[in-house]
């Protein structure tokens, strides 16, 4: 790969100088504005997708005062709503294309529509109250295949005829011979009458089977999985040959479901909702992989004895010291979702699956050698920590014998081929990463989102199979994300800057000046000065690269001042704010104006775990979370007073979710730096979460209680010394109401002072109503004002 990475040094050099100002001093804002409707500000452009000719544009935005989207059109003026006369000729986002890229498969309102890219001609293949999915064009390129609940069905273009092709039950084979059992095998062998009458229904059964089976105009007979599995998902192959069922144990999860209450309620009276199981060693049910002959309907177990590793318990320490049973057999695996799990090659021939071990610790990528019926390993990624969820996409390309697959082997997510001798070979590498590809028709060329420069500038990058010469397509710094063409010439891009929300423009595929297409801003709004937020980087006493960093401050520091300190923690754990992007957190960041106003500096750390830096940075909290970040903010705050006259002895922290679980650490873990908190919808105890996110990075309560012990906030609940606020939404479905109540009785049998608890009973994780945000902020913001200074 041929690219030259800026030095390190220029870069900081760079950002560190960056102006804290635009010309004119910042337009003051007050929180009530601050916490409003975002109405107020333009709504941003949801989403983005282009028209079958490659010229006009269409976008989603929110419309304002009402929770509706509208649809606009682009076509080299200005947009305009899409009436509803259009509608039924609309294009819709993430086509299907066959190989030429002549046609393409759309899919509207669970209705499927082929477009001829030549004309312009729509035509309908499917109208239903059952929603189509997993559309893909067969390996004669005549056909479209697809899939409504767990049946599939091919529809031919020259006919206009829809068909069966494979029926799933989860049933038992009501043809099928019965169990074994001596009183009936003897009450044939004696009763003459009954063996006639048996041999009579079999015949008939027979036949009806053998002339079902030859009449070409009836449905294909149902293929039956029997009454002990649920089907997760399956897939066709283009060639209609076979299909690949991922089930599994049907009831097989018995982990008790959350209850959440609700009070405020439009019936008046108290209501109860079923939510999410918690993190136990008990779930989530393992998945079974199935190869089905569609001819035949002969179902084969696919075994993943094959899979290197499988047998071996990387856990196995942990359990023997819980006095835990030994794992017996294969670790368990599960196979998420069609599009993430199973890729056919166009023709059929080929198919790879991705499995990812229960324990977080092996995902492979593996191939079917259908006539075998047996798995044959491709790639293998393991990690002692936990395999990456994200960046594992992978396919086959225009040959149908080469994989192109993601991995952070590396230690960062990289693009990798994989050809049909065995080899394989990275098209990226570096310190950065890669994400969202999209190849060109003639699998030459990969497009993907790219950060080479810094981990929060994010460009359009393109690389050759041939070479692997990386470029850089835009020159934004915010992109959000793109889709490429149906004539493959052009990208849409949807980018934004730290106050801009989200905006679309388009620029040739080859690279170039970026054309803007949309400005939803408001007038009012554009008509402000921010303070723009300084990237910079913050240095690591522990041994972590540059901690990076948002910072707000007056343009000019008073001499001999000494500024109270706020601290914002980002939510989501792996997630990053420290981009040049529009912040998830824009409300924030204008309570961050507010605070700079009012005599404070403010940073905001994407700390190790955040997303964006590797994978040494991404697991650098596994069995310890909460203490690799609060080392990082601990260094945040010592280079604020060394570098920005920050006032040691006035320091404060907040932030939501992860970002509320983090201030509760810092509180708790190092009361003797951090004065005053607030913990807003914040997890206290980890072993209240949930399973998928949770056991990736402390494993399960049973097999490693000290992780749990030594993550969770509420251990550490005698240590209050500061000022708390705790907020959060009473109907909140991802971090439960109780987190919050279960550490308050914490803190009222220790006899605690100076914290509240402020309940919100009609917000879920992400508060909706604008009186909600303007409650929780002025809580936080008087806690500032009365604590800090």
């Amino acid at each position: 790969m041929r690219f030259v990475l800026p030095l390190l040094a220029t870069a900081i050099a760079a950002h560190a100088t960056a102006a804290t100002t635009s010309t004119a001093a910042p337009t003051p804002i007050t929180l009530d504005q601050a916490m409003a409707n975002p109405d107020w500000i333009g709504n941003p452009v949801e989403s983005a997708w282009w028209g079958w000719d490659s010229r006009q544009v269409y976008f989603k935005q929110k419309r304002n005062g009402s929770a509706l989207r509208d649809t606009y059109q682009i076509n080299g003026a200005a947009a305009k709503v899409v009436e509803e006369k259009q509608l039924a000729n609309l294009d819709s986002a993430d086509p299907v294309y066959n190989r030429e890229r002549t046609r393409a498969i759309l899919l509207r309102n669970g209705d499927l529509f082929e477009r001829d890219l030549k004309t312009g001609a729509l035509t309908q293949i499917v109208r239903g109250t059952t929603p189509a999915a997993d559309a893909q064009y067969a390996a004669d390129g005549n056909h479209v295949q697809f899939r409504v609940g767990s049946d599939w069905f091919s529809w031919s273009r020259s006919e206009r005829l829809v068909s069966p092709v494979a029926l799933l039950r989860t049933a038992k084979d009501p043809d099928a011979a019965p169990d074994a059992d001596f009183r009936r095998d003897m009450q044939l062998r004696l009763i003459s009458t009954l063996a006639q009458l048996k041999k009579d229904k079999d015949d008939t059964r027979d036949q009806r089977n053998a002339d079902r089976a030859a009449d070409a105009t009836r449905a294909p007979q149902p293929i039956y999985l029997g009454d002990k599995v649920t089907i997760e998902t399956s897939s066709l192959s283009p060639d209609g040959r076979y299909l690949l069922v991922v089930t599994a144990a049907k009831d097989g999860d018995k982990r008790r479901v959350g209850k959440l209450p609700k009070y405020v309620t439009e019936s008046g009276y108290e209501e109860t909702d079923d939510e999410r199981k918690r993190v136990s060693d008990a779930g989530p049910l393992s998945h079974h992989l199935k190869l089905v002959e569609v001819a035949t309907r002969k179902v084969t177990d696919l075994s993943l004895d094959d899979l290197p590793g499988i047998k071996d318990d990387p856990l196995a320490a942990m359990r023997a010291a819980q006095k835990l049973d030994a794992l017996k057999g294969n670790r368990a695996v599960r196979f998420e979702g069609r599009e993430d799990s199973i890729r056919w090659s166009a023709n059929g021939a080929r198919v790879a699956v991705m499995a990812q071990a229960i324990d977080n610790k092996d995902r492979w990528i593996a191939s079917v050698d259908l006539s075998a019926a047996k798995l044959q390993p491709l790639h293998r990624l393991s990690d002692t920590a936990w395999v990456n969820n994200r960046g594992n996409d992978f396919g086959w390309q225009p040959d149908n014998s080469t994989l192109w697959y993601e991995s952070e082997e590396s230690g960062y997510g990289h693009l990798y081929l994989r050809t049909a001798d065995g080899k394989s070979r990275a098209l990226t590498s570096g310190k950065w990463e890669e994400s969202n590809v999209t190849w060109s028709s003639d699998g030459q060329t990969a497009y993907f989102m790219c950060n080479p420069k810094l981990p929060g500038t994010y460009e359009v990058c393109s690389t050759s199979t041939r070479d692997g010469a990386l470029k850089e397509l835009t020159a934004l710094g915010g992109v959000e994300s793109f889709s490429l063409s149906p004539d493959g010439h052009k990208l849409l891009v949807r980018y934004s800057t730290a106050y801009m929300p989200a905006q679309i423009g388009t620029v040739s595929s080859s690279g170039g000046k970026v054309t803007q297409l949309t400005d939803t801003r408001s007038a009012d709004y554009k008509a402000r000065e921010w303070i723009e937020p300084q990237i910079v980087p913050v240095p690591s006493t522990h041994g972590a690269d540059p901690v990076w960093a948002k910072l707000y401050r007056p343009a000019t520091l008073e001499a001999g001042k000494k500024y109270p300190v706020v601290m914002f923690v980002h939510g989501a754990g792996y997630l990053q704010n420290v981009t040049k992007r529009y912040p998830v957190y824009f409300r924030e960041q204008m309570f961050h104006n507010l605070l700079v106003q009012k005599g404070y500096i403010v940073l905001d750390m994407d700390y190790r775990a955040s997303l964006g830096y590797g994978r040494n940075w991404r697991t650098a909290i596994y069995r310890q979370m909460g203490h690799p970040e609060l080392e990082d903010y601990v260094d945040g705050l010592n280079w604020m007073v060394a570098n920005q006259q920050g006032d040691v002895k006035n320091v404060g922290i907040y932030g939501g979710s992860y970002g509320g679980f983090m201030t509760f650490m810092a509180l708790l873990r190092a009361p003797d730096q951090f004065k005053s908190g607030a913990a807003l919808r914040p997890v206290t105890d980890w072993t209240t979460y949930n399973h998928e996110y949770t056991a990736n990075i402390l494993n399960t309560p049973e097999l490693d209680p000290e992780a749990y012990k030594v993550s969770s906030p509420i251990e550490y609940a005698d240590q209050l010394k500061g000022n708390l606020l705790i907020a959060h939404g009473m109907i909140d479905d991802n971090v439960f109401f109780q987190d919050s109540v279960r550490m308050a009785q914490r803190f009222i049998e220790l006899k605690k002072d100076n914290w509240e608890l402020a309940p919100y009973p009609l917000e879920r994780h992400g508060f909706v109503h604008p009186e909600s945000w303007y409650d929780e902020y002025r809580r936080i913001y008087q806690l500032f004002e009365r604590t800090l200074k």
